[in-house]
Protein backbone atom coordinates (compact mmCIF):
# COMPACT_ATOMS: atom_id res chain seq x y z
CA UNK A 1 0.00 0.00 0.00
CA UNK A 2 1.13 3.52 -0.70
CA UNK A 3 1.47 6.01 2.27
CA UNK A 4 -1.33 8.49 3.11
CA UNK A 5 -1.51 11.66 4.90
CA UNK A 6 -2.10 12.16 8.18
CA UNK A 7 -5.99 13.83 8.81
CA UNK A 8 -5.93 17.07 11.07
CA UNK A 9 -8.63 17.52 13.33
CA UNK A 10 -8.38 21.23 14.56
CA UNK A 11 -4.75 21.56 16.38
CA UNK A 12 -4.03 17.96 16.16
CA UNK A 13 -2.95 15.28 13.78
CA UNK A 14 -4.39 11.50 13.54
CA UNK A 15 -1.78 9.39 12.84
CA UNK A 16 -2.47 7.61 9.89
CA UNK A 17 -2.11 3.74 9.18
CA UNK A 18 1.84 3.95 8.59
CA UNK A 19 2.25 5.53 11.66
CA UNK A 20 0.91 2.96 13.65
CA UNK A 21 3.25 1.00 15.99
CA UNK A 22 3.76 -2.60 15.01
CA UNK A 23 3.86 -5.20 17.92
CA UNK A 24 4.82 -8.48 18.86
CA UNK A 25 3.21 -11.74 20.41
CA UNK A 26 4.97 -11.92 24.05
CA UNK A 27 4.71 -15.28 26.18
CA UNK A 28 3.64 -14.99 29.57
CA UNK A 29 4.96 -17.84 31.37
CA UNK A 30 1.84 -19.59 33.01
CA UNK A 31 -1.02 -17.02 31.16
CA UNK A 32 -0.62 -17.02 27.92
CA UNK A 33 0.03 -15.12 24.72
CA UNK A 34 -1.01 -11.78 23.93
CA UNK A 35 0.11 -8.99 21.94
CA UNK A 36 2.55 -6.10 22.90
CA UNK A 37 3.86 -2.76 21.31
CA UNK A 38 6.67 -1.51 23.52
CA UNK A 39 7.94 2.05 22.43
CA UNK A 40 11.79 2.56 24.19
CA UNK A 41 11.49 6.50 24.67
CA UNK A 42 14.15 8.67 25.62
CA UNK A 43 17.36 6.92 28.56
CA UNK A 44 16.30 6.16 31.49
CA UNK A 45 12.48 7.54 31.00
CA UNK A 46 9.73 6.11 33.16
CA UNK A 47 7.76 3.69 32.06
CA UNK A 48 3.80 3.83 30.89
CA UNK A 49 1.70 0.58 30.93
CA UNK A 50 -1.16 1.75 28.85
CA UNK A 51 -4.48 -0.52 29.71
CA UNK A 52 -7.20 -0.30 26.66
CA UNK A 53 -11.27 0.07 27.31
CA UNK A 54 -13.70 -2.49 26.42
CA UNK A 55 -14.25 -3.96 22.95
CA UNK A 56 -10.78 -2.19 22.15
CA UNK A 57 -7.60 -3.17 21.47
CA UNK A 58 -4.57 -1.47 22.83
CA UNK A 59 -3.52 0.20 19.56
CA UNK A 60 -7.20 0.89 18.77
CA UNK A 61 -7.67 2.80 22.01
CA UNK A 62 -4.29 4.95 21.89
CA UNK A 63 -2.70 5.05 18.90
CA UNK A 64 -3.69 8.72 18.47
CA UNK A 65 -1.42 9.72 21.88
CA UNK A 66 1.19 7.35 21.22
CA UNK A 67 3.67 9.86 19.32
CA UNK A 68 3.24 12.15 22.35
CA UNK A 69 3.36 9.74 24.88
CA UNK A 70 6.91 8.61 23.51
CA UNK A 71 8.93 11.85 23.13
CA UNK A 72 8.82 11.44 27.07
CA UNK A 73 8.37 8.20 28.28
CA UNK A 74 8.50 4.36 27.49
CA UNK A 75 5.61 3.27 26.35
CA UNK A 76 3.89 -0.23 26.86
CA UNK A 77 0.84 -1.22 25.74
CA UNK A 78 -0.85 -4.78 24.82
CA UNK A 79 -3.96 -5.95 24.52
CA UNK A 80 -6.20 -7.41 27.65
CA UNK A 81 -7.30 -10.90 27.64
CA UNK A 82 -11.03 -11.47 25.30
CA UNK A 83 -9.74 -8.62 23.57
CA UNK A 84 -7.42 -8.36 20.41
CA UNK A 85 -5.07 -10.61 20.35
CA UNK A 86 -4.90 -10.94 23.79
CA UNK A 87 -5.03 -14.14 26.39
CA UNK A 88 -7.80 -16.24 25.71
CA UNK A 89 -8.63 -18.00 28.89
CA UNK A 90 -11.69 -20.49 30.10
CA UNK A 91 -13.01 -17.01 31.98
CA UNK A 92 -12.61 -13.67 32.66
CA UNK A 93 -11.83 -12.29 36.15
CA UNK A 94 -10.72 -8.74 36.73
CA UNK A 95 -8.15 -9.59 38.80
CA UNK A 96 -6.83 -11.97 36.37
CA UNK A 97 -6.28 -9.15 34.32
CA UNK A 98 -4.33 -6.98 37.13
CA UNK A 99 -2.28 -9.57 37.39
CA UNK A 100 -1.66 -9.74 33.87
CA UNK A 101 -0.31 -6.32 33.57
CA UNK A 102 2.44 -7.25 36.31
CA UNK A 103 3.29 -10.35 33.76
CA UNK A 104 4.28 -7.90 30.63
CA UNK A 105 6.44 -5.93 33.01
CA UNK A 106 8.02 -9.08 34.20
CA UNK A 107 8.51 -10.34 30.73
CA UNK A 108 10.21 -7.05 29.75
CA UNK A 109 12.27 -6.66 32.34
CA UNK A 110 10.62 -3.46 33.75
CA UNK A 111 9.96 -2.83 37.70
CA UNK A 112 7.91 0.22 38.49
CA UNK A 113 5.82 1.18 36.09
CA UNK A 114 2.86 4.09 35.87
CA UNK A 115 -0.68 2.75 34.83
CA UNK A 116 -2.72 4.50 32.58
CA UNK A 117 -6.08 3.24 31.97
CA UNK A 118 -9.17 3.73 30.31
CA UNK A 119 -12.66 2.71 31.44
CA UNK A 120 -11.80 -1.28 31.50
CA UNK A 121 -8.40 0.25 32.04
CA UNK A 122 -8.88 2.41 34.68
CA UNK A 123 -10.48 -0.26 36.62
CA UNK A 124 -7.55 -2.81 35.87
CA UNK A 125 -5.26 -0.21 36.69
CA UNK A 126 -6.81 0.54 40.22
CA UNK A 127 -6.93 -2.77 41.04
CA UNK A 128 -3.43 -4.23 39.69
CA UNK A 129 -2.44 -0.89 42.30
CA UNK A 130 -4.29 -2.54 44.53
CA UNK A 131 -2.98 -6.36 44.16
CA UNK A 132 0.81 -5.26 43.92
CA UNK A 133 0.97 -1.62 45.42
CA UNK A 134 5.04 -1.92 45.26
CA UNK A 135 5.67 -2.09 41.42
CA UNK A 136 2.71 0.63 40.65
CA UNK A 137 4.50 4.42 40.97
CA UNK A 138 1.05 5.89 39.70
CA UNK A 139 -2.22 5.99 38.19
CA UNK A 140 -3.64 8.06 35.20
CA UNK A 141 -7.22 6.82 35.28
CA UNK A 142 -9.66 8.41 32.14
CA UNK A 143 -13.13 7.78 31.92
CA UNK A 144 -13.29 5.30 34.72
CA UNK A 145 -15.97 4.36 37.17
CA UNK A 146 -15.24 2.64 40.57
CA UNK A 147 -18.07 1.20 40.47
CA UNK A 148 -21.02 -0.11 38.33
CA UNK A 149 -24.73 -0.27 37.43
CA UNK A 150 -26.07 1.46 40.60
CA UNK A 151 -28.31 3.54 38.12
CA UNK A 152 -30.37 2.77 35.33
CA UNK A 153 -28.35 4.57 32.96
CA UNK A 154 -25.21 2.41 33.45
CA UNK A 155 -27.41 -1.09 33.07
CA UNK A 156 -28.60 0.36 30.34
CA UNK A 157 -25.58 1.29 28.82
CA UNK A 158 -23.50 -2.23 29.70
CA UNK A 159 -26.90 -4.11 27.76
CA UNK A 160 -27.29 -1.59 24.42
CA UNK A 161 -23.33 -1.47 24.78
CA UNK A 162 -22.88 -5.51 24.02
CA UNK A 163 -25.84 -5.61 21.49
CA UNK A 164 -23.88 -3.38 19.63
CA UNK A 165 -20.44 -5.00 19.37
CA UNK A 166 -21.96 -8.01 18.71
CA UNK A 167 -23.41 -6.54 15.25
CA UNK A 168 -20.60 -5.24 14.74
CA UNK A 169 -17.67 -7.68 15.81
CA UNK A 170 -19.37 -10.58 14.46
CA UNK A 171 -21.32 -9.56 11.52
CA UNK A 172 -19.69 -11.89 7.99
CA UNK A 173 -18.30 -9.31 5.41
CA UNK A 174 -20.68 -10.88 2.95
CA UNK A 175 -23.80 -9.33 4.35
CA UNK A 176 -22.31 -6.43 5.19
CA UNK A 177 -24.00 -4.22 2.59
CA UNK A 178 -27.48 -5.04 4.10
CA UNK A 179 -26.22 -4.28 7.99
CA UNK A 180 -24.08 -1.02 6.96
CA UNK A 181 -27.15 0.94 8.24
CA UNK A 182 -26.86 -0.57 11.85
CA UNK A 183 -23.27 0.21 12.42
CA UNK A 184 -22.39 3.03 14.77
CA UNK A 185 -20.31 6.40 12.97
CA UNK A 186 -16.76 6.25 13.53
CA UNK A 187 -15.32 9.95 14.03
CA UNK A 188 -14.29 11.73 11.10
CA UNK A 189 -10.51 11.65 11.47
CA UNK A 190 -11.22 7.86 10.89
CA UNK A 191 -12.60 8.61 7.60
CA UNK A 192 -12.41 8.16 4.40
CA UNK A 193 -9.95 4.99 3.48
CA UNK A 194 -7.40 2.57 5.34
CA UNK A 195 -7.41 4.33 8.78
CA UNK A 196 -11.22 3.19 9.21
CA UNK A 197 -10.78 0.13 7.57
CA UNK A 198 -8.13 -0.58 9.53
CA UNK A 199 -10.06 0.83 13.03
CA UNK A 200 -13.00 -1.40 12.16
CA UNK A 201 -10.71 -4.52 11.56
CA UNK A 202 -9.18 -3.65 14.92
CA UNK A 203 -13.15 -3.57 16.23
CA UNK A 204 -13.60 -6.72 15.12
CA UNK A 205 -10.59 -8.70 16.43
CA UNK A 206 -12.50 -8.87 19.65
CA UNK A 207 -15.61 -11.24 19.41
CA UNK A 208 -18.86 -9.60 20.27
CA UNK A 209 -19.92 -12.64 21.78
CA UNK A 210 -17.19 -12.37 24.47
CA UNK A 211 -18.42 -9.08 25.98
CA UNK A 212 -21.63 -10.45 27.49
CA UNK A 213 -19.26 -12.09 29.81
CA UNK A 214 -16.84 -9.58 30.06
CA UNK A 215 -19.48 -6.14 30.98
CA UNK A 216 -21.00 -9.14 33.32
CA UNK A 217 -17.93 -8.71 35.28
CA UNK A 218 -17.04 -5.48 35.05
CA UNK A 219 -20.66 -4.70 36.52
CA UNK A 220 -19.65 -6.61 39.81
CA UNK A 221 -16.68 -4.13 41.05
CA UNK A 222 -16.59 -2.02 43.34
CA UNK A 223 -14.00 0.06 44.65
CA UNK A 224 -15.55 2.12 47.51
CA UNK A 225 -13.68 0.61 50.49
CA UNK A 226 -10.11 0.45 49.35
CA UNK A 227 -9.43 3.64 47.24
CA UNK A 228 -8.76 5.58 50.55
CA UNK A 229 -6.17 3.03 51.00
CA UNK A 230 -4.06 3.81 47.49
CA UNK A 231 -1.13 5.68 48.08
CA UNK A 232 0.51 6.34 44.89
CA UNK A 233 0.28 9.79 42.46
CA UNK A 234 -2.98 9.81 40.72
CA UNK A 235 -4.76 11.51 37.93
CA UNK A 236 -8.19 11.43 36.82
CA UNK A 237 -8.91 12.69 33.62
CA UNK A 238 -13.04 12.87 33.45
CA UNK A 239 -14.97 13.27 30.44
CA UNK A 240 -16.88 15.73 31.15
CA UNK A 241 -19.78 14.94 28.68
CA UNK A 242 -20.05 11.25 29.20
CA UNK A 243 -23.06 9.15 29.08
CA UNK A 244 -21.71 5.82 30.07
CA UNK A 245 -20.17 6.55 33.00
CA UNK A 246 -21.35 9.56 35.08
CA UNK A 247 -19.55 12.42 35.61
CA UNK A 248 -20.17 12.58 39.07
CA UNK A 249 -19.09 9.16 39.37
CA UNK A 250 -15.67 10.07 38.38
CA UNK A 251 -15.44 12.96 40.69
CA UNK A 252 -16.20 10.69 43.24
CA UNK A 253 -13.41 8.58 42.05
CA UNK A 254 -10.98 11.42 42.51
CA UNK A 255 -12.48 12.65 45.65
CA UNK A 256 -11.40 9.40 47.13
CA UNK A 257 -7.76 8.81 46.03
CA UNK A 258 -5.61 10.65 49.13
CA UNK A 259 -4.06 13.68 46.95
CA UNK A 260 -5.82 13.02 43.12
CA UNK A 261 -5.56 15.65 41.12
CA UNK A 262 -8.56 16.02 37.92
CA UNK A 263 -7.97 17.04 34.31
CA UNK A 264 -10.94 17.28 32.50
CA UNK A 265 -12.02 16.61 28.46
CA UNK A 266 -14.97 18.25 27.07
CA UNK A 267 -16.13 14.92 25.48
CA UNK A 268 -17.79 11.59 25.57
CA UNK A 269 -16.94 8.50 26.37
CA UNK A 270 -15.16 7.86 23.32
CA UNK A 271 -13.14 10.74 23.37
CA UNK A 272 -9.95 8.75 22.87
CA UNK A 273 -10.72 8.46 19.74
CA UNK A 274 -13.51 10.84 18.66
CA UNK A 275 -11.73 13.88 20.21
CA UNK A 276 -8.12 13.31 20.39
CA UNK A 277 -7.59 16.90 19.80
CA UNK A 278 -8.91 17.32 23.38
CA UNK A 279 -8.21 14.08 24.60
CA UNK A 280 -4.13 13.44 23.98
CA UNK A 281 -3.50 17.72 25.56
CA UNK A 282 -5.30 16.40 28.74
CA UNK A 283 -3.68 13.08 29.13
CA UNK A 284 -0.43 14.37 28.57
CA UNK A 285 -0.94 17.09 31.50
CA UNK A 286 -2.13 14.16 33.55
CA UNK A 287 0.90 11.68 33.05
CA UNK A 288 3.58 14.71 33.50
CA UNK A 289 1.86 15.72 36.99
CA UNK A 290 1.80 11.96 37.86
CA UNK A 291 5.31 11.39 36.76
CA UNK A 292 6.32 14.59 38.19
CA UNK A 293 5.39 13.18 42.20
CA UNK A 294 6.71 9.21 41.76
Amino acid sequence: MGATRSIRTGPFVVPDVDDVPEGRMLDLPGRGRTYVVDLPGPPDAPTLILLHGTACTAVLNWFPALATLAEHYRVVLFDQRWHGRGIRSPRFRLDDCADDVVAVADALGIGRFVCVGYSLGGIVSLLTARRHPRRVAGLVLCATPYRFQEKWRERAFHRGFAATARALGDYPYRRAGRRARRLPELPAALEPGRLRRWALEEFRSTSGWALGPVLAEIGTFDATTWLPELRMPTAVVITTKDKAIPVYRQIELAAAIPGASIHPVAAGHAACAVAPHRFVPALTLACVTVAARR
